[in-house]
């Protein structure tokens, strides 16, 4: 949409990102891809934890992005201290604890969890 064009990943900027050389960069992304495939293809419950922002969950045909709190206080620039407007995000399940078991997402308790 838009007519944007596709863009091979940058695997060289990523390994200055992480701090790692650019093939081990490379092995990394492609490993996770192709497990992330695997998984999806096989109906395996998956997690993607995005450091200080939240967790993208997939299990089944549902895909749900939980944040943290955190994150979400920093997005709208004021701490979230009123217990209705964090009811109504827990009720959503907009909002997951950094500290709460990732498996505890799935109905059956059995996740793979990424990046490891």
């Amino acid at each position: 949409p838009g007519g944007r064009q596709l863009e091979p990943l940058k695997y060289s900027r990523v390994a200055v990102e992480a701090s790692v050389p650019r093939q081990k960069a490379e092995c990394c992304v492609l490993g996770t891809t192709s497990l992330l495939c695997r998984c999806l293809e096989k109906g395996v419950s998956v997690a993607f934890v995005l450091r200080d922002v939240g967790v993208l969950f997939m299990e089944g045909s549902m895909v749900q992005m939980r944040f943290y709190l955190d994150f979400l206080e920093k997005v709208i620039g004021e701490r979230i201290l009123d217990g209705a407007t964090l009811k109504a995000l827990q009720q959503r399940d907009m909002v997951v604890s950094q500290e709460v078991p990732i498996a505890s997402l799935s109905s059956t308790g059995r996740v793979i969890v990424f990046p490891k």
